[in-house]
């Protein structure tokens, strides 16, 4: 492991080994600095594979997100055209694409980073949670997210045993914070939680009587579109797929709690006939209506 340290900057570089790589996510660098005022930018006395030139940019084969605690300036890369950068921004490095930023010479910033890569990220970013197209997000001046850099920063200190999968930990936790923080972000800009959440309540109240998904849409007074991208995006669910499963949860409460017939069941769940429901059921459950009701009768 290298590093080096001043009163103004932390930097690690550390090695894993294939064992490591087992674990899904392996951290490469983690450090801090404060460039001041008019300060050169980027510092010096980096690894070669890590130095770039502001006028040039850089590619590296990792992934980093760079945090800024302080400060302004700029980011910009192949798939993202410029940005300012101010406080409470946090940026992503992907892998083999070019990218440069830099802090403004009248202000300075200060940064913290993290670089990483595994089949866990691989993963993270093939199923969208992350991406190339929208690298940068405002977090806010967010203590937690500083507390766990120097929580990383300090065990690189230490080199206890297991290092790398804490490390990995840490890393994880991160990232479900940005992701957190960012989707939430955008609802509540959007004002859209009270409008799904009036949409859940009114599913609730109405699944038995067949209500449609663009019903719903007109009672909030939104296109059916526009509805069931957000309603999908906040929930996981689209919403036709949400009432189905408040009418196999109902069908299930009845198999278990009640000597109801089959028909009944599916009458009182808003199912179209009790052929329907029991294929359905059978298609979203894995057994029949019956055999779920034996099971939980046992």
């Amino acid at each position: 492991m290298r590093q080096r340290e001043d009163n103004n900057k932390s930097v690690k570089y550390l090695s894993n080994s294939n064992f490591d790589e087992l674990w899904g996510l392996t951290v490469n660098t983690v450090g801090h600095q404060n460039i001041e005022a008019h300060k050169p930018y980027p510092t010096q006395n980096h690894p070669n594979s890590y130095l770039f030139s502001t006028e040039k940019g850089r590619i590296l084969d990792e992934y980093q997100f760079l945090y800024v605690a302080r400060g302004e300036g700029s980011f910009v890369s192949k798939s993202c055209k410029e940005i300012k950068i101010r406080t409470g921004n946090l940026f992503f490095l992907f892998p083999n694409e070019w990218h440069n930023f830099s802090p403004n010479e009248e202000t300075g910033w200060e940064e913290y980073w993290i670089g990483f890569k595994g089949a866990d990220i691989d993963r993270l970013c093939e199923n969208g949670f992350f991406n190339k197209s929208k690298p940068v997000f405002n977090i806010g001046y967010n203590n937690t997210i500083i507390e766990l850099f120097d929580q990383a920063i300090k065990a690189t200190n230490e080199r206890e045993t297991g290092l790398q999968q804490m490390l990995a930990g840490l890393v994880k936790y991160m990232l479900g914070i940005i992701y957190s923080i960012n989707k939430q972000s955008f609802f509540d800009e959007q004002t859209l939680p009270v409008k799904i959440e009036e949409a859940k309540k009114i599913m609730k109240d109405n699944f038995h009587l067949n209500i449609s998904p663009a019903d719903i849409a007109d009672r909030l007074c939104l296109s059916y579109s526009h509805f069931r991208k957000i309603f999908k995006e906040y929930t996981g669910y689209a919403p036709k797929q949400y009432i189905m499963e408040l009418k196999i949860n109902k069908s299930k409460e009845l198999l278990t709690t009640t000597n109801m017939y089959l028909k009944e069941i599916s009458h009182s769940a808003g199912f179209e006939n009790v052929e329907y429901f029991c294929s359905l059921f059978k298609k979203n459950v894995g057994i029949s209506p019956a055999a779920y009701r034996n099971k939980t009768k046992e």
